[in-house]
Parts: C-alpha cells; sequence; structure tokens
C-alpha cells in the first residue's frame, strides 16, 4: 500500500515531467517559427523583386512572433516602392513625352508639380530608412536568424535607400532645366513658330539664348538615365 510520502513523490515526479514536456514544446514552436521564417527569407524575400509579397494568414500562423520583424522590411519596402511610382517613374513618363521644342512648353506644368513633389520625396526615403535602422535595432533574434535577415535587410533596405541618393538630384537637375526652356518659350509669346518638328525664332539673340538653356539636357538626361537604371537594377 503506497503512502502518503510515496503519492507525494509521485505526483511531483509527474509535475516535472508535464513541465518539461511543456516547455519542450514550447521551445520546438520557437525553432519550428524561426526555421519557417529563415526558410522564407531566403527563398522569397531575396528573390522577390522591388515589391516584397504581403505574408498570407497561414505564413502569420507559422512565423508567430516573427511577423513583426518582417514588416520592418515590408514597411520600407511599401514606402520606396510608393517613391518610386509617385515620384521617380511620372518624372520619367513626362520626360520621354517630351519629343519635339513644343512639348518643352506643354509640359513645363506638369514638370514643375513634378519637380516639387521631389523636393520632399528625399527627406521621405531618408526618414524611412532611419525609421527601419531604428525597428532593426530593437530587434532580438538569434544568430541563425540574425545572419539570413541581415542580408535580406540590405537587399531591401540598405541598397536601394543608398541608391535613390543620387537620383532624386538628378531627377530635379533635369526637371528644372526643362521647365526654364518651357518657360522661355512661354516668354516669347508666339514669336516662335513649331514647324516640322523643330523651333524658329525671328532674332538670332533669342535663338542663341534657347540653345544655352538646352544645351545641358543631354548631359542631365543621361546623368538621370544612369542614377534610374542603377536603382532599378538594386530593387529588382
Amino acid at each position: 500500500m503506497a503512502t502518503g510520502k510515496s503519492w507525494s513523490r509521485w505526483f511531483s515526479s509527474l509535475a516535472m515531467l508535464l513541465m518539461v514536456v511543456s516547455l519542450s514544446g514550447c521551445f520546438d514552436k520557437e525553432g519550428d517559427q524561426r526555421k519557417a521564417f529563415i526558410d522564407f527569407l531566403q527563398n522569397t524575400a531575396m528573390r522577390s523583386g522591388d515589391r516584397l509579397p504581403t505574408l498570407t494568414s497561414d505564413q502569420k500562423k507559422q512565423f508567430g512572433p516573427l511577423v513583426s520583424d518582417y514588416a520592418v522590411l515590408y514597411g520600407f519596402s511599401q514606402q520606396m516602392s510608393q517613391a518610386m511610382d509617385q515620384g521617380i517613374k511620372p518624372v520619367l513618363d513626362t520626360i520621354n513625352g517630351i519629343r519635339v521644342p513644343q512639348d518643352y512648353l506643354t509640359q513645363r506644368n506638369t514638370l514643375r508639380q513634378e519637380n516639387g513633389a521631389l523636393n520632399v520625396l528625399g527627406q521621405q526615403v531618408q526618414n524611412a530608412k532611419m525609421q527601419a535602422d531604428r525597428e532593426l535595432s530593437m530587434l532580438k533574434q538569434p544568430e541563425e536568424l540574425k545572419v539570413v535577415y541581415d542580408k535580406v535587410y540590405e537587399k531591401v533596405v540598405t541598397n536601394p535607400a543608398n541608391a535613390i541618393v543620387p537620383l532624386i538630384p538628378a531627377a530635379q537637375n533635369l526637371t528644372q532645366q526643362l521647365m526654364q526652356v518651357g518657360d522661355y518659350i512661354a516668354e516669347q509669346e508666339g514669336q516662335v513658330s513649331f514647324t516640322a518638328g523643330g523651333i524658329q525664332f525671328p532674332t538670332s539673340r533669342q535663338a542663341l539664348q534657347y540653345n544655352m538653356l538646352i544645351a545641358p539636357l543631354a548631359g542631365q538626361h543621361q546623368a538621370f538615365m544612369q542614377a534610374y537604371t542603377a536603382t532599378q537594377n538594386i530593387v529588382q
């Protein structure tokens, strides 16, 4: 017949066993979440283009609390995509639409609006990068995850943020010069004529001034396209 002490020891051992099983299950769950997240970072995030995918409901369940780690990457990716879509690509479309001298005149107001948007774009990207860096510094990740995460962070956050730094002033310089050409033509108030894809001025002085204004455009356009291509190659 079991004594009270033996029953007490039996229940104590059972309680310890259940506690170990419970803790082991907890650690296994964290390991599974970490493994699934690392696999996602390596095989999906690293291979994504300029837009990181939104997590599905199943992925959120698989990653558990690591969803917040992904939010740092995803948040900056969204802001970078918005900067390109709403700040840079409209400039590119407008520039590509300028084919004859008359286009300088018709597109100058659009260029003025786009140039104004570029003035705040750089600060927006810088603020987004600073926020991502702050959030990164607060993450507590085991080494096996941190090694992979840091590579994705460099691809998604650091490199695109660095690439857009020279792109914005290049776009500003080009749009500003294009606006000046359009404004100059507008100032002539009908004295110019557009024929066969060209432009004619009544005086040589006006023609000389026009030529001086369009002279920097080729170099500025080249600088803009080089910076744009470099950025696209990084974010893709």
